[in-house]
């Protein structure tokens, strides 16, 4: 005890020792007032972090800087920028800082997502890229879609003749049971710790004690020793590696794939396989094979589901892009057909534009995971200092006028001309990052979204319940979290197509 109350009273000092060195530093981007102490964080005045981003860009530009506790912070809100940061300079800025929680949650920062630049990133994401998530890897998972998007069916069917249908927890299993089988091999259940310990993923990154961590590291350690928020991280790191040691013991006990996977090879078979192979083995732990599959289930649950959510949200508010969507989908796979599956998607060209649209207004992580600055470092003009995060506003850039034509109306038909993607090349949409740490379950996470969207859309028609008002008038307001997620659920009537 006596350690956290010491640390509470050296944290002035440190405070006004940090503030008069940060005010040294000439030339650096334009920035608002600030405070002793706090320095712009009264400016940051909505909890959704994006919207207050963008407000504070309209009044002093693309490139601001911001002092947040003790975070030197450069946020990025035009696509040019981001292309200098992403692209131009990206070998300057491909490093991640270092997050309280990754970093206790990640067995010191083995994961991919979060793990500052260097060998073992370089090492772990070409495992990734190579192993884990290429284009073939990624379509050998198919059959799984179909069969989750199949048990998706079945379970609002079952549940339309009851009343409305709460989409969003139905959206949420799907993607959590995707990316567990995927995985690991099996299902999550209702009251499987898996899926709780998903949730407590979530609820952690959203919570304002590590956010304060982040912003004054003295003080947010000394706290977390007597909040309980220690304990808590603690109990959930416990509780995964207990539960990821079983799932590896499990897997060097059978010869293939098992589970719910009818024998078929998951990702910790091939994280095992490499683990063997004497060639990479050296680099590879069981603590590195752990981070990696947790951040298969931080990165690859919410990603999906946001994007369904906000999708379906946004297609109920506009009946006239509903309805040309479902003329596609069932036009092009016709009638006799029980499903949408696989083979068909190459068919729907609208289908695909409207999910793009869906990216573009509401990319599920609407700031970019930061990045760190390696060393000093110029851009357009201004000085960048070693060590500063770089935060990229990614739905701002989604949304500038500059680029895109009445850009807070949903038109899919914006993406069925040119060749404009979310692959890293067009710096106007930028949904899942570019250059060195461009999200490598991209491809994954899309054609999960395409699947499930066009079987919800090709057996069902959907409406918003009776009394709650006209589907343009959506209640659409966001949660604040690491995903931006819809503050309520979306509840809809869904009656089968004949």
């Amino acid at each position: 005890m006596w350690h956290a109350l010491l640390a509470l009273l050296l944290v002035p000092l440190l405070l006004i020792i940090h503030e008069i060195l940060s005010t040294k530093t000439s030339n650096l981007p334009p920035s608002p007032s600030k405070l002793p102490i706090i320095g712009h964080l009264h400016q940051i005045s909505s909890p959704i972090a994006h919207r207050a981003f963008y407000a504070l860009s309209q009044k002093h530009g693309p490139i601001m800087h911001l002092q947040l506790g003790l975070l030197r912070t450069v946020v990025i809100t035009s696509s040019e920028l981001a292309q200098e940061i992403l692209k131009t300079q990206d070998a300057v800025f491909a490093s991640r800082p270092l997050f309280f929680l990754t970093n206790k949650l990640f067995y010191g920062n083995l994961d991919i997502a979060f793990t500052p630049y260097g060998e073992y990133w370089k090492q772990a994401r070409k495992i990734c890229i190579l192993h884990l998530l290429n284009s073939r890897r990624v379509q050998s998972f198919g059959d799984i879609r179909e069969d989750e998007v199949a048990r998706l069916i079945g379970e609002v069917s079952a549940k339309s003749s009851m009343g409305p249908v709460n989409l969003s927890k139905i959206l949420n299993s799907l993607t959590n049971n995707m990316i567990s089988r995927v995985a690991v091999g099996r299902r999550v259940t209702g009251g499987d710790n898996l899926n709780k310990m998903i949730i407590e993923f979530s609820q952690l990154f959203e919570s304002p004690w590590i956010q304060m961590t982040e912003y004054f590291p003295y003080i947010g350690a000394a706290l977390n020793k007597i909040n309980g928020m220690n304990a808590r991280i603690g109990r959930l790191v416990r509780d995964w590696d207990v539960l990821l040691d079983q799932v590896i013991e499990d897997h060097k006990n059978k010869s293939g794939g098992g589970g719910d996977n009818d024998n078929k090879v998951d990702l910790v078979d091939i994280l095992l396989s490499l683990y063997k192979d004497q060639d990479v083995s050296h680099s590879l732990s069981m603590e590195q094979i752990k981070a990696i599959i947790m951040d298969m289930f931080v990165a690859g649950t919410d990603t999906s589901f946001v994007l369904l959510e906000w999708t379906m949200s946004e297609l109920i508010k506009n009946p006239r892009v509903m309805k040309v969507v479902q003329t596609e989908i069932r036009e092009a796979v016709g009638a006799a057909k029980p499903n949408v599956g696989e083979s068909d998607m190459a068919k729907l060209s609208y289908l695909k534009a409207v999910v793009k649209e869906g990216l573009r207004m509401h990319p599920p992580g609407p700031i970019l995971i930061p990045h760190e600055s390696l060393k000093d470092v110029t851009v357009q003009g201004y000085h960048i200092p070693a060590k500063t995060r770089i935060i990229i506003n990614a739905w701002a850039i989604g949304r500038d006028p500059k680029y895109w034509e009445a850009p807070e109306e949903f038109r899919p038909e914006r993406f069925l001309e040119g060749s404009l993607d979310f692959k890293g090349n067009d710096f106007q949409f930028i949904p899942f990052s570019a250059g060195r740490r461009i999200c490598p379950g991209m491809f994954f996470a899309v054609s999960e979204v395409e699947l499930a969207l066009a079987n919800l859309l090709y057996k069902f028609d959907w409406k918003l319940p009776e009394g709650v008002g006209l589907m343009e008038d959506l209640n659409m307001d966001e949660a604040p979290g690491l995903t931006v997620k819809r503050k309520y659920n979306l509840h809809l009537m869904a009656t089968p197509y004949q």
